[in-house]
C-alpha cells in the first residue's frame, strides 16, 4: 500500500493535533493553514493526491460538502465521535467532516483503521 496522505482543515485554522495523530499512525499529514481553512480542504487534497480529508468546523459540514460538491468526494459530515469517523472510513468515505475536535487521538485512529480496511 502507498503512504496514506490524510489533509486537515479547521475553521479555525488548528489541526496540529490531529495531524500528531496521523503521523503516529505511520501517515503524511497536511494542515491547511489559516482561518476558514476547511473551505479550502478539496483543494488541498486534490493537489497533495490526499488519501482522505478532515475538515473541522462548527457543524462539522462546511469544508466536507465543498470538497463533496467541487471534486466529487465521498464525503460524511456532521460527525461528533471518532467512532463515527471509523465507520466512514470503512464505508469508502474520503472527506470526514467533524465539529471541532482537535484531538491527537482523531488523526491516530482514524489512520489506523484506513491502514487496517485498505492494507
Amino acid at each position: 500500500m502507498s503512504e496514506v496522505i490524510v489533509v486537515i482543515g479547521d475553521r479555525l485554522g488548528k489541526g496540529q493535533n490531529v495531524a500528531k495523530g496521523v503521523e503516529a499512525a505511520g501517515g503524511k499529514s497536511f494542515v491547511v493553514a489559516g482561518f476558514g481553512a476547511d473551505m479550502k480542504l478539496g483543494d488541498e487534497m486534490n493537489a497533495q493526491n490526499a488519501t482522505f480529508g478532515i475538515s473541522f468546523c462548527g457543524s462539522g459540514g462546511a469544508g466536507a460538502i465543498t470538497a463533496q460538491t467541487k471534486y466529487g468526494y465521498k464525503a460524511r459530515y456532521g460527525m461528533r465521535s471518532i467512532e463515527e469517523g471509523i465507520t466512514a472510513i470503512r464505508d469508502g468515505v474520503k472527506v470526514l467532516g467533524f465539529g471541532f475536535m482537535d484531538v491527537e487521538e482523531l488523526g491516530k485512529r482514524l489512520t489506523e483503521e484506513y491502514i487496517k480496511v485498505n492494507g
